[in-house]
């Protein structure tokens, strides 16, 4: 079976910071069987100062790699104009169906958190260094499970007590520093 990854970039709305601020967030809609993400389908919001962010942590770990541009932060750029609007969506799609080509990339979780869950790059870049009580793949499972949008039942009460405990077992492993805090060249302060 081909593996594959389907990124959408979607839904541009306007939110208010404050009375004088606002700013455009966009849906990122995930859809993949690739071995490399913990969730299969997903949906978050972001807005292009965390794609800019995204970028730089990017190529920082792939320092070889010449990363693909976003679209020009314009002086001119007018939220009010849907033009711009959906010129800049398009970049940003672009953006990530690139890097989502690239196995390097794929493995910095880093990609995997600003995808897949809503946690602010201060938050994503602790969780990576191991610096959070979650792992990587906690944040993207309990994200997923915040936003659910059908009731499921609770699984736990379904299982058998013996599926429960080989389930513990798994999950256990991301209470410490996971394997993503030595290769994220993170200082210990």
């Amino acid at each position: 079976l081909q593996e594959f990854v389907t990124v959408l970039v979607r839904d541009p709305r306007t939110q208010k910071e404050d009375s004088w601020h606002s700013y455009i967030d966009y849906e990122i809609f995930i859809h993949t069987n690739s071995m490399c993400f913990t969730r299969k389908t997903s949906c978050v919001r972001r807005r292009f100062r965390e794609f800019v962010w995204l970028r730089q942590r990017l190529q920082s770990n792939a320092v070889l790699i010449q990363l693909p541009e976003l679209p020009s932060k314009t002086p001119f750029f007018n939220m009010n104009n849907p033009h711009h609007v959906d010129h800049r969506r398009q970049g940003l799609q672009e953006f990530l169906e690139k890097i989502l080509q690239n196995a390097l990339l794929l493995s910095d979780s880093r990609l995997h958190l600003f995808l897949q869950t809503q946690l602010s790059p201060e938050d994503m870049e602790a969780c990576v260094c191991g610096q959070t009580k979650y792992s990587v793949a906690d944040a993207i499972h309990k994200f997923a499970s915040l936003n659910r949008r059908f009731p499921i039942e609770d699984e736990e009460g379904k299982k058998g007590k013996n599926d429960a405990d080989s389930d513990s077992e798994s999950s256990s492993s991301g209470l410490g520093p996971s394997d993503d805090s030595i290769s994220c060249g993170c200082k210990a302060n």
